[in-house]
Order: C-alpha cells, then structure tokens, then sequence
C-alpha cells in the first residue's frame, strides 16, 4: 500500500514539471512571436542615428583582421588562463588574504581556495603574497567553493618524502615528541615514526628521556604502508660512522700497542672495551695474573683503562686486549728461596678431579695432584681432602721458573707410613680394618691411615659363594683381617677374612663323601639347574636333570629334599648333589633283585630236572608214567621261570 501511494506521489510531481514545461514553453513562443511582429527597420528607428562608415553587415563578413590561425591561437591563449583543478592532487597557491577564519589562496581556478587558519599555526609569519602548497579535497563545494587543505598536503608530501628516504636511503631529520613503551616517538615532517630503544645508540640506552625534545638525524629501517607505521633508526647512522673508523682504527693497529679505552659491557668470559670507534676483547684470563671468578671483580662499567693489543684480524675487525700484560709478570717476583724442597703457604683458589691449584702469591700457583695429598691409596676425589679458600702448607716437589710450573705435595709434610710397615704388619699378623671402597674382584680397606690393603672375594668366605663383595659387607664396616702378602717396594698388602678361621672344608670332605644322602632346601632355581642349601651353611648344586621326581615333576624353590653327593671338589669349593639318582638307583636295585630271585628259581627247577632226570634212569618200568608226569610238570615251571 505504501509503495502505492509513493508511486502516485512520483506520478503526480511528473504531471506538474510537465505542465510547468508547457507554461515556459508557451510564455517563449509568446516573446519570439512579439519580436517577430516588431520590424528591422522599426528598431532601426528607434536607434540614435548611426555614422556614415558604420557596416550593419559587418556580422556576417569577417570581424577584425583576425584570420582563422589567430583566433584559434588567442582562445588558447584565453583557455590557458584558467587551470584544470582535480580532487586529490597537491596544487600551489598564492595568499590572496588573510582573517581571523581562512586563509584565501588563489590557485588560478575560477574560483578562489579556502584553507583554514589553523593550519597554519606552524608559520606565524604568514603573509599575503607567500606561495604555499595545498591538497584538492574538492573542486566546489555547495557554494561554489573550492575547498583546499594545506595539513593533508604536508602529510602527503611527507609520505613522499619518507618513501623516497627509504628506497634511497637517505637521512632525514625529525624531532623527538616522547617517550613511549620500549622506546620514543619522532615527528618526521608531521608523520609520527617509532624509533625503538635498541636503535638509538650502539650501547644500551638506560634513560630514554633525555633524548625527548631533541631534534637527531634518522635513517628510515621499515613502512607499514597498510598500518600508515614507520620505523627509524639512529644507530645505523653511527654504526655506518663506526664502520669507517673501525677501518682507520684497525689500518693503524700493531701488536703491543697501548690504548685507553672503556669499559662498555661485562660478561662471563670477559669485558669489551671501546677504544673510540672499534670494541676489542679483554678476556677474563688476560684481566689479572690471579685467578678470578668474574671481571665485575677487577672492573666495572664506564671505567676508563689502559690495555695492550695482543693481537687483531683485519677482516673480521676483531682485537683481544690484554691488561695484566701491562705488569710484570708474578713469577718474575717469586723469591729465589724457593726451591725444590721448600715449605710453602698459599690459598686454594682451583679444585679440579685431577688435584688442586694452591696460590702461592697473586698470579703464582703450583698444583697439588691427587696422589700427592695423601699416603692413602683411596683418595680418589680431591673435593674430599680439599676446598676453595683452604690455607695450608705444602711441600714443593718440582720448580720449572723458565715455564713456570711448579708441583707441590701435601702427604710429603708427614712421614710415609709404609716405611714402617714391615714392622708393624708382618704376613700372618691380625688386624682390624675399615672398609673405603669395593671393586667386583674385592674390597679395599685401611688398616690405618696411609696403610691400605685389599681383600680379594675368594678370601671373602669358606663356605659362601659371593658374586659381590657388597653381599658381605658395605663401606665402612669394621673386618677383622689377617696379612696374606707383603710388597713394601709396590706399597701392596694382600689380606684375608676367611683366613681367621679353619678351612671347614677340610671338615666338608668327611662329612659331604660321594654318594651320602643329606637333606637340603632349595635356594634359588636358575635355567642350569638349583642352589641347594646344605647342613653346616654349605651350598651345593643340583642340575636341572637331577632335579626330577619320582612322580616326574621337579623339585621347585624353597622345596626341602633329599640329595645325594655326586661331586665333591675341595680346591674349587663345589659339591653337587642329585635328587633323582637317589630314587633311580632305589628303583634299579629293586629290580636288580627281583632279577636275582628269578634267576635263583630258575636255578633250583633246572637242578630239580636234571635230578629227576637220574632218578627216571635208576626207576623200573612201573614208575615211568608217573615220572613221566612229573617230568612235565618241572619243565614247564622251568619255561615259566627262564620267561620270568
């Protein structure tokens, strides 16, 4: 319904521009048709009466002296006073006035600009007749007005500008607004760019406000065109002056030659020190004669330093800088009273797994070897004997000052027990020891300190057969021990545990002979066969085809039986027994028996045959029938038996 009524709205506004047109029209036809009723010649009249040279022909003969080439060129000449204005170009304009509102420009349109004053805060001393540059926001507005902006003009022409930077790399100056997150802000001919804290210097930057207000050269690293960001850097432009110092830096450089630079960072391994343009390296070795933990304890940041070029790459514009190189060295200064034998004191500043480092004096040190801190044979970790900071007193044991090396020992300070050991422990002595250590093949004990002996499994236990020395006994259980060997000049000393007590298996042999019947307890079943647990704490072995049944199953763990001894071997302490032979032989001696009264019945029948064999030849006749029955009788008992 109201599309309806729209349309017959539409329809009717039609009707009434229709009949507006007609009226027009009408009222035209009605002039044409009255200045057609009124006469040349009448208007003539009508006229101040002309001269007598004047041409009333003239419109249509040619006007002037003017032929077809000239006109043509003065209308390009009129037309070229007049300029072809489009949106969204940068146009330049004259000031024409100024007020309190706008700016009036003449930019040679049909018409005058208009630029508001505002835009023009940056040039106080404004004034008519200036030439300035705008942007054709449009060619007119609903007035007729054509409307400029001098602030977008200046944007785009910084845009430009900024582009062109970029593609040619070029420096451009820009003011320092503020600082923002992670580093400042810059106005770069009214575009905002984002110079980040890394990039505005070759060292680290701790306060960024004191670059704000500051007008600095940038070179432009990156544009966003999407996003309208821009990126600057002012490092470049001092690593791109750096690089050319480097170059004359470097060129003048000789081994031996003494800078000043400063301390520009401190790290782990060492320091960089800047030497006006090029950093060089001070490692930490190269930083004192002494040992140091970390160059924050000799040198700190911005401290100014003398350094000694210890060497230097031309293409990779690397120096390594020395700075105890600039002292004489510690060793220079090493008393001449120190010799080898001398008692000497210092602190210890390095343990390592092979020994320690003892300073002697700053940037003199002599190393202590693990062998040489003690007359024990089980040290083994130096961190054990010795730690950092420890003052003591050692012995110097060899002096080399041309390569300045020195060894030192410790154990030397006291006496070498071992040169009273023949006396103190002859073979056959017993002693009590402490256990320091286990291998597979024994253990290690120390009858006292500096005396240490070793106690080989086998000499363990008689009776027990261990695979470990720790299934008998842990470090730092006390043994009684027995000296088995001595050997002073190789500083060994072979004991014995088992040696204390008689060897039962001198006892073993008469009590475990072959084929005797005892009782065991099986310990542990293996794929080979079973360890059995014997009386008297022995153990014995029972392979796995002597471990059957008589019922055909085999005996399991923890199982308690009967066993024979099959083997029994003193010197190797083995016994092994057999579960199945005891009912196998039982079995074959009942059928051995069985056998022998078998064969003893059919003994006796062949005798009883062979007697009535005599008798029947002795009888008369009268007998033979019975005789001959019991003839039968015999024999066939006598087959029964022989099949038997």
């Amino acid at each position: 319904m109201a599309k309806k009524q729209v349309a017959e709205k539409e329809l009717a506004a039609k009707k009434a521009e229709l009949q507006d047109a007609d009226g027009r029209l009408t009222e035209k036809e009605t002039i044409e048709s009255e200045a057609d009723s009124v006469s040349i010649e009448a208007i003539k009249s009508s006229l101040a009466t002309p001269t007598e040279d004047f041409d009333w022909d003239a419109d249509e003969k040619v006007f002037g002296n003017y032929n077809d080439a000239d006109r043509k060129k003065f209308e390009d000449m009129y037309a070229g006073t007049f300029n072809q204005i489009t949106k969204g170009e940068i146009i330049s304009g004259t000031v024409v006035s100024i007020n309190n509102k706008d700016v009036v420009l003449n930019v040679g349109f049909k018409s005058d600009g208009l630029v508001s004053t505002s835009e023009f805060r940056d040039t106080p001393d404004l004034k008519v007749g200036d030439s300035v540059d705008v942007f054709v926001e449009a060619p007119e507005d609903a007035n007729g007005q054509l409307i400029l902006s001098r602030k977008r003009a200046k944007t785009q022409r910084s845009w430009e500008a900024i582009n062109e930077a970029l593609e040619n790399d070029q420096i451009i100056n820009g003011f320092v607004k503020s600082r923002t997150k992670g580093g400042l802000i810059v106005d770069i001919m009214g575009v905002e760019a984002f110079l980040p804290g890394s990039q505005i210097d070759i060292k680290p930057i701790r306060d960024y406000d004191v670059y704000v207000g500051k007008t600095m050269e940038f070179k432009v690293v990156k544009i966003n065109h999407e996003f309208k960001n821009v990126v600057v850097s002012h490092k470049v432009l001092i690593e791109d002056d750096l690089e050319s110092q480097k170059v004359e830096i470097v060129s003048k450089l000789e081994k031996g030659q003494v800078l000043e630079g400063t301390v520009k960072n401190i790290t782990d391994f060492g320091v960089f020190i800047d030497l006006g343009g090029v950093d060089g390296l001070l490692h930490i070795t190269d930083i004192s004669w002494g040992r140091i933990e970390h160059p924050k304890e000799v040198l700190a940041l911005d401290q100014k330093i003398n350094v000694v070029v210890l060497d230097f790459d031309d293409e990779k514009k690397r120096i390594a800088l020395g700075l105890k190189q600039l002292t004489p060295h510690p060793w220079e200064n090493l008393s001449t009273d120190i010799q080898v034998g001398s008692k000497v004191k210092g602190k210890i500043v390095t343990v390592a797994d092979y020994g320690a480092f003892l300073e002697i004096i700053p940037g003199v040190e002599g190393l202590i070897h693990v062998s040489e801190m003690s007359w024990s044979q089980n040290l083994r970790n130096p961190q054990e004997f010795l730690k950092v900071g420890d003052e003591i007193e050692a012995e110097v044991l060899t002096l080399d000052r041309d390569e300045r090396k020195m060894s030192l020992g410790i154990k030397q300070l006291s006496n070498d027990p071992w040169q009273e050991v023949a006396a103190k422990f002859p073979v056959g002595s017993k002693h009590k020891a402490v256990v320091k250590n286990m291998t597979n093949f024994g253990v290690f004990v120390e009858i006292e300190e500096g005396i240490d002996g070793l106690i080989h499994i086998s000499d363990l236990s008689w009776s027990k057969k261990i695979n470990h020395p720790n299934e008998f006994t842990k470090v730092g259980d006390v043994l009684d021990v027995v000296v088995l060997e001595l050997d002073v000049d190789n500083r060994k000393l072979s004991l014995g545990h088992k040696q204390l007590e008689e060897n039962p298996w001198d006892t073993f042999e008469t009590i475990f002979t072959l084929d005797s019947i005892h009782q065991g307890t099986v310990v542990k079943v293996t794929d080979k066969g079973a360890v059995i647990a014997l009386p008297y704490g022995v153990e014995g072995f029972v392979p796995t085809k002597h471990m059957v049944k008589e019922d055909g199953t085999s005996v399991k763990a923890e199982e308690t039986n009967d066993f024979k001894i099959i083997e029994f071997n003193k010197e190797a302490k083995r016994i092994v027994v057999s579960h199945a032979r005891i009912w196998e032989e039982a079995k074959a001696e009942v059928a051995a028996e069985e056998r022998a009264s078998k064969k003893k019945e059919a003994k006796a029948a062949v005798t009883a045959v062979k007697k009535v064999k005599d008798s029947v030849e002795k009888s008369t006749l009268g007998d033979l029938d019975v005789l001959a029955q019991l003839k039968s009788q015999l024999e066939g008992e006598e087959s029964k038996a022989k099949k038997g």
